[in-house]
């Protein structure tokens, strides 16, 4: 879809989000990007700081769940391209407060869908997980046709995206696609996620909460691999497809901390084992044969570099990890658009 050139990003001042809008103005000059935020407790307008004034890129604060302000956008900017970041996405949180993420990721995803048809957007490309497919044993790996088995309330709201996606492909001949990847990392990720939180623990040396005896696996993929995948998705992928994403690189979340601790040169007695988080998949792993095949995408950060480079990024950015813990991020959004903010 490289007729595509003003595209609709949503959550585009989340971890993902952000590295993708950065991705994006620097490889696509053609590419206008308008970034639709609700700036929720983990959007962070300070990641997009050296954005905000860049010709082709427009910020607009606003949340996917209010049906007329996303109608105006893609109206206004005359939005051809759709990409939908914007979600709830921390399992903990959707366990203690499920309606949240069903409200945005199911019903936020049904207000851009149908507005996008409204409108005759060209191509609406959904932004996944692999937690919809439930849990793995020791062994095998997550197909596309791997059928949907979500275990938290987050991935079962993920899930239900993903049908109203395909559903909108079948019923009305929509142009969509979807990705799901597997666990990312790298820079601006929110405190609150697994490899930051360890990192900014371990920096102060405070306890490292792993839950129960470490044994989870996820598959890990740094994120430019991630932001890489979605644009050749959404430039080459076929209608109505779903493209896995994978980093080929699991780890434990016990060998994960422990190479963070290593490459800290921080005592492993820092570890502290809490009780097990509820309904914990044992393992994700992710089959990416679809990518490399139809659209001739690899990973190509292994996770010894990718991690390396992610704690020198949080070591380099003290100012922004503070930041985000104290809300400052959200001051600087006052003191850039007013306290109406650029909701148009």
């Amino acid at each position: 879809m490289q007729d595509c050139r003003r595209i609709l990003i949503t959550g585009g001042a989340g971890f993902i989000g952000v590295n993708f809008v950065r991705q994006l103005l620097a490889d696509e000059p053609d590419v206008t990007v308008v970034n639709l935020d609700a700036l929720t407790y983990a959007g962070n307008l300070a990641s997009l700081a050296d954005c905000l004034q860049h010709p082709r890129h427009r910020f607009v604060r606003g949340n996917i769940g209010n049906s007329e302000l996303v109608r105006h956008v893609i109206r206004e900017h005359k939005i051809d391209g759709i990409i939908n970041f914007a979600a709830e996405s921390h399992v903990d949180r959707s366990i203690a407060a499920p309606g949240v993420f069903v409200d945005t990721n199911v019903g936020g995803t049904l207000n851009l869908l149908a507005a996008a048809r409204e409108a005759g957007v060209r191509r609406f490309l959904q932004v996944s997980t692999d937690e919809v497919y439930g849990s793995l044993g020791a062994e095998g790996f997550f197909t596309e046709t791997t059928p949907l088995s979500p275990n938290s309330p987050y991935s079962a709201s993920k899930a239900g995206a993903d049908h109203l996606v395909h559903a909108f492909h079948h019923t009305f001949g929509m142009d969509t696609v979807i990705t799901r990847c597997s666990n990312n990392y790298g820079a601006y990720q929110f405190p609150e996620k697994l490899i930051p939180l360890m990192i900014k623990r371990a920096l102060a040396d405070e306890p490292l909460p792993v839950y129960g005896d470490g044994s989870n696996v996820r598959d890990w993929i740094h994120v430019s691999d991630h932001c890489r995948a979605i644009w050749a998705v959404f430039a080459k992928g076929a209608p109505g497809e779903v493209y896995n994403v994978g980093g080929n690189s699991e780890r434990t979340n016990l060998q994960v901390v422990k190479t963070i601790l290593a490459l800290l040169d921080k005592p492993e007695s820092l570890i502290s084992f809490v009780k097990d988080r509820l309904g914990h998949d044992l393992r994700y792993a992710i089959d990416a044969s679809k990518m490399k095949e139809e659209l001739g995408w690899t990973p190509q950060v292994p996770f010894d570099e990718g991690i390396r480079r992610t704690i020198d990024w949080y070591l380099a950015n003290g100012d922004w990890v503070a930041q985000v813990a104290s809300g400052e991020y959200q001051k600087y959004f006052e003191e850039m658009y007013g306290t109406r903010g650029a909701a148009e």
